[in-house]
């Protein structure tokens, strides 16, 4: 019988404890003796949040396919348990064997969102791995990072062996055939990274070195070593109905924060939003044949006995065969009680009527996205919405029952004016006065608008990646402005306005486009106490305050300060296949507030044409 890692003491103390025991349904076991390789696949949040995670589950496939590999999960341990493992010296563990990290070949992280960069170094701290690279003896795991932030992995360069930079199809195998050489034949850590720098996709930050001017800014950023590529190309699968995918997913014993069958249709986005980094990084959207879409469907269901499946994509409404797969799982769920779930929907006819059919509109709400307020700042961020179309969209949506609808802004984007900011309140109002056009007898109900808006961050990669960042009371002036405004309206108690933490976004934006230096503040606040600084409950900026100036970190450098077009910035040795002379002219037209048409109306010469595929390529 397989032995659990905590003790019943312990599960009996602790807050669900079934984040900690693993043995679902559709976990992989295998013979630890029987493999050449093992690999612990990290999400560096808690279980519920980890589970839900697309990714993982995609290279949880890929790699247990192979029968020389067995890969195991694990997530950050929550505060209650992380206590009591410090306290007895209890070593963190993989869920399926409950083995010790410290026992497995690789410990593999996804970094999806900047703020859980303290959580990385819990998971070293509590596997006793040391938390710099340069600290770690012959075998010790190999920790190697993948994800959205590892397009910017400099901040984290201190703690990690190796990066892998794109989408995890492809390369992957040979890292592992190459490790496995290299093991049987008793090589060195050195000699390992050495040769997987020469993979494809594959960084290995020790291999490189930056050097600084006397502003701060970089001088120089190159390899030590010969041989070692310069420049990190992107890896990306371009027939994504051949690459692996979960068809048997793990079914969690707890509910998450993503309970459901996730069916991912496309990749890659046409739209080419200017604040938007997976839309740039993802390119060039890639379809899944919707013939294959229909038979995983049916067999994830199969083998989940989930009640909801949803449909993937950063722009589900894009997908060229939508309506007949949608029609296929309305049919096929039609009686079964398994809901259809619909994220990243434009508003518009065809999205309603596809809504109308699969959602109970008496319980639903609608998620527009303007982003901006005003028709000039939406030009300006290319968003591609005119207020025309969001108007009909949400009065469609009222014609046809719903009378919830929530609206998504950014605060603080580039040439923002206070204008601007008061038309967020201006088109909720409108947007309310067309619910009340409707004759009183047909209306459903109360109509409710939820107002929220996030703090605009320019992430790499994008045309805004140059721009300043606001301070935090600009943040936070630029919220009261919003919500000033939205009291004066004649519908606001129809309107509710909620806004993100200023000093959160901050930090976020000093993280995302830092260099090697703040690696040290980012270990100076985790050893002071700093833990799930994504959570609201949990973040304290007092720490990141004190770290910064315990480490000489001036965080305006990183934020407010804006970026010259020849600067040589932390991440351009990466190379996304969206070329930065295309990222400038977007940032041109940007500031003209010239609107770019999407990639299937007319290309943008944005550099993605070089992978011979995709959208690129129809017709």
């Amino acid at each position: 019988m397989r032995k659990l890692a905590l003790d019943d003491e312990i599960l009996l103390k602790i807050e669900k404890p079934a984040r900690y025991i693993g043995n679902e349904i559709n976990a992989v076991r295998k013979d630890a003796d029987a493999v050449d390789v093992r690999i612990a696949m990290c999400f560096p949040d808690v279980y519920e949040i980890g589970m839900s995670h697309l990714g993982i589950q995609i290279l949880y496939e890929l790699f247990n396919r192979r029968e020389d590999v067995w890969c195991e999960r694990v997530y950050s341990p929550w505060t209650d348990l992380d206590k009591i493992m410090r306290e007895r010296d209890i070593p963190l563990f993989a869920l399926e064997s409950q083995d010790p990290i410290l026992d497995f070949d690789f410990l593999g992280i996804t970094i999806q969102y900047e703020m859980c960069y303290t959580n990385i170094l819990q998971i070293l701290d509590l596997s006793h791995i040391p938390l710099l690279a340069k600290d770690r003896q012959e075998g010790c795991p190999l920790v190697i990072g993948g994800g959205p932030c590892t397009y910017n992995p400099e901040p984290l360069a201190d703690f990690f062996d190796l990066f892998y930079i794109g989408e995890g199809e492809t390369s992957y195998d040979a890292l592992i055939d190459l490790y496995r050489e290299h093991k049987a034949a008793k090589k060195s850590r050195k000699e390992f990274l050495l040769a997987a720098s020469r993979i494809p996709g594959i960084y290995v930050p020790s291999l490189y070195e930056a050097d600084y001017h006397e502003d701060g800014t970089i001088a120089s950023f190159a390899p030590v070593c010969e041989g070692v590529p310069a420049v990190i190309q992107k890896q990306i699968v371009m027939d994504l109905d051949r690459a692996p995918y979960p068809k048997a997913p793990i079914v969690p014993f707890i509910k998450v924060t993503q309970d459901r069958v996730v069916l991912e249709i496309q990749r890659g986005c046409i739209r080419g939003c200017r604040f938007c980094q997976a839309g740039m990084i993802y390119r060039p959207a890639r379809e899944r044949d919707v013939e294959g879409l229909k038979a995983c469907a049916d067999e994830m269901l199969k083998n989940t006995g989930h009640e909801e499946i949803s449909l993937s994509s950063l722009s589900s409404s894009d997908y060229s065969q939508l309506r007949e797969l949608t029609d296929y799982l309305i049919k096929k769920c039609s009686g079964s009680g398994i809901n259809i779930s619909l994220p990243s929907l434009r508003i518009d006819a065809f999205s309603l009527d596809v809504m109308g059919k699969v959602q109970d509109v008496r319980k639903s709400s609608l998620t527009f996205a303007p982003e901006a307020g005003s028709q000039r700042l939406r030009d300006v961020i290319n968003k591609g919405l005119t207020e025309e179309v969001i108007l009909k969209g949400a009065g469609d949506a009222f014609e046809g029952g719903w009378n919830k609808v929530k609206l998504y802004f950014m605060l603080g984007l580039p040439t923002e004016t206070e204008e601007d900011r008061k038309e967020i309140a201006h088109l909720a109002e409108r947007i309310a006065e067309r619910y009340y056009e409707i004759p009183k007898e047909r209306r459903n109900g109360k109509c409710q608008i939820t107002v929220s808006t996030s703090f605009f961050v320019p992430k790499p990669f994008t045309p805004f990646q140059w721009e300043r960042m606001c301070t935090k009371d600009e943040f936070l002036g630029h919220a009261r402005t919003v919500n000033h405004e939205i009291k004066d309206q004649l519908n606001r108690k129809s309107i509710r306005y909620h806004w993100h933490e200023a000093d959160v976004t901050v930090l976020e934006g000093l993280l995302a486009r830092g260099d090697r230096r703040v690696g040290a503040a980012i270990l100076d606040a985790y050893r002071h106490g700093a833990l799930y600084d994504a959570w609201t409950d949990e973040f304290r900026s007092e720490l990141w305050e004190q770290a910064f100036q315990n480490t000489g970190i001036d965080p305006n450098f990183y934020t407010v300060r804006e970026r010259s077009l020849d600067e040589i910035l932390p991440w351009d040795f990466i190379d996304t296949g969206v070329t930065k002379a295309h990222l400038a002219r977007e940032r041109q037209r940007a500031l003209a507030q010239e609107v770019t048409e999407n990639c299937r109306r007319k290309c943008s010469g944005c550099g993605a044409r070089r992978y011979g595929g995709g959208v690129c390529y129809e017709g």
